[in-house]
């Protein structure tokens, strides 16, 4: 019998076949990664580091749909960071069910190192004190990951009932126009940029 044309098993795959899970029920495990790929489960070991390897192929994954050209296009830093915030949000509102395994894991993949190289060295081109430029990129984590998680959640978050009125509540929802969640990302992120402004115009004074 011919060997295959394409190895069974390689980090690929077992990342392809780790975020489909992750997407499905939230989760991975080992022995699930090898049944999908008609492997035992010992020979998953061979190309990863245990799972905290395997989160990081996610993590790979998932970064790999951010559109970071910003970061390096020469724009403003405010723009070019609240382009950067929208792409990153919409990379990982696809795989919103990876964002607990993902924060809760030490950032290791090169390709999502690099993104966040380029960001620390945008925000020193644009003056700001090395002491504040992490706080700012968490900030921006912050408000990102929220309302990535915000984009899985049902679009009707607030059931009213008659068995305790709710009026101003009612009347606030019904005057509610498009995305709930866009909007909401929207404000934050700008409010969030007009406060680094301020950090920024405070170190300047």
């Amino acid at each position: 019998m011919g060997r295959p044309s394409k190895p069974l098993l390689d980090r690929e795959r077992i990342g392809a076949t780790a975020l489909a899970l992750v997407d499905e029920q939230g989760d991975f495990s080992v022995p699930q990664i090898a049944r999908r790929l008609g492997v035992q489960t010992g020979s998953v070991y061979h190309h990863v580091d245990g799972r905290d390897g395997i989160v990081e192929l996610l993590r790979d994954r998932v970064a790999g749909g951010i559109d970071a050209t910003s970061l390096r296009s020469g724009l403003p830093w405010d723009e070019a960071l609240t382009e950067w915030a929208r792409a990153y949000r919409a990379a990982f509102a696809a795989h919103p069910k990876a964002i607990p395994l993902l924060t809760t894991n030490p950032v290791r993949a090169p390709r999502v190192l690099a993104q966040y190289e380029l960001a620390v060295g945008l925000l020193l081109d644009a003056g700001f004190a090395l002491g504040d430029v992490m706080t700012v990129i968490i900030g921006l984590d912050n408000v990102v990951l929220g309302s990535a998680l915000d984009m899985a959640a049902p679009e009707a978050m607030w059931e009213l009932t008659d068995e305790v009125p709710m009026p101003l509540l009612g009347r606030a929802l019904a005057a509610m126009a498009g995305s709930r969640s866009d909007a909401a990302f929207e404000l934050a992120l700008g409010a969030f940029v007009g406060g680094v402004r301020e950090l920024l115009g405070a170190r300047d004074g």
